[in-house]
């Protein structure tokens, strides 16, 4: 069996294999409500082979999301559409895939346009909205200035997340990834680029990662039977932000309060980020984790190629490889992988008679 194929445990959770969906935004929601859209696209992720579906980024209050069409869990209409999708999901996924939500908030990168809208901040004209932060700093110019969460606000926010996770719980996810990576409002707390604070919440790595660790204590505490992942970026690539040495003290603390996994990407908090972008261009960081901390780590960041991935778990350099636009391209990467590899994988019986195209297509010319 090719190493991407074998099964992994995750705390309480095993996961059929190595391939783990990553969260992809589609700004198709309404008011944070999961849309037709939503039902469609996690049917054909639950069939595309991976043992792991992060669904998307899900915020966990109507102002923490990226744009309008951003999907939440925040209120009885999102839960219920999210459930809704998810039972459609899994009446058509490949037998054990489980499925999960990304809790997040985006903090200063919140009230945008959707990509394809041309990005940015939102004007009035458009509906904009008040964007919160751990301090009073835009993440660029023109962007919008950030109120800097008081302390009760905080606290406030934490409980969002838990809220949140209990909607979560009763969806029926089988897992919760906390995104604390790519600037949004988590990584804002961790990274002395967007931190200023000189109280309990910023200064000191152990102040910075404060929130990060109370966020992931209240989803526990509000989901004890969910397992729990967190999204880190790293580093900043940025002089002066946040470096692997810090993040490996992170990831140990995350640990100790119930985290299962750590997905290792990086940068997202600073127009001025220098990242040399290339296939598996982050995995060093993964490995620089794995090295470091006693938890399962996950890598990501263009694995289009089977054989990559396949290399990445079988050298040890990481636990896991996680993809998101190569799915988006091609929806059964996993069966390709499977038949570049030499895997059998089982695949729904109406789809089996194309079973010789997705071998010849995997088979380099």
């Amino acid at each position: 069996m090719p190493d991407l194929f074998s099964p992994i445990q995750l705390g309480p959770l095993e996961i059929a294999n190595r391939i783990a969906i990553a969260p992809m935004c589609q700004y198709s929601a309404d008011d944070g409500a999961a849309s037709e859209w939503h039902v469609q696209h996690w049917m054909t992720l639950g069939m595309s082979g991976a043992g792991m579906v992060t669904v998307e980024m899900t915020d966990v209050e109507r102002r923490g999301r990226i744009s309008h069409g951003c999907l939440g869990l925040y209120s009885d209409a999102d839960e219920a559409a999210a459930k809704r999708a998810l039972v459609a999901a899994r009446e058509f996924s490949i037998p054990g895939t489980k499925f999960g939500p990304q809790l997040a908030h985006a903090g200063r990168k919140a009230s945008c346009n959707r990509p394809w809208e041309g990005g940015g901040p939102l004007s009035p004209e458009q509906d904009a909205w008040q964007t919160v932060s751990a301090s009073a700093i835009p993440y660029d110019t023109g962007w919008h200035t950030p109120h800097a969460l008081t302390e009760p606000e905080i606290v406030a926010m934490i409980r969002k997340f838990g809220d949140a996770a209990r909607r979560a719980a009763r969806v029926g996810y089988d897992f919760i990834e906390v995104h604390g990576a790519h600037g949004y409002l988590i990584h804002q707390f961790l990274s002395p680029l967007s931190n200023k604070r000189e109280d309990d919440w910023g200064g000191s790595l152990e102040n910075r990662m404060r929130f990060a660790i109370e966020v992931v204590r209240e989803i526990r505490k509000a989901a004890p039977d969910l397992m729990i992942g967190i999204r880190l970026s790293v580093k900043d690539w940025v002089e002066g932000g946040l470096v692997e040495d810090e993040t490996v003290e992170v990831a140990k603390a995350l640990k100790s309060v119930g985290v299962s996994y750590i997905c290792c990407s990086s940068g997202g908090n600073s127009p001025h980020q220098k990242i040399p972008v290339g296939p598996g261009y982050q995995v060093h960081l993964a490995e620089y984790v794995k090295q470091r901390v006693d938890i399962p780590v996950r890598a990501v960041g263009m694995i289009d190629e089977p054989a990559l991935a396949n290399s990445i778990i079988s050298e040890g350099r990481a636990d896991m490889t996680a993809h998101a636009r190569a799915i988006l391209a091609d929806p059964r990467w996993g069966w390709r992988a499977a038949a570049a590899l030499g895997h059998r994988i089982e695949i729904p019986p109406q789809f089996q008679r194309a079973s010789h195209l997705v071998k010849q297509w995997a088979t380099p010319a």
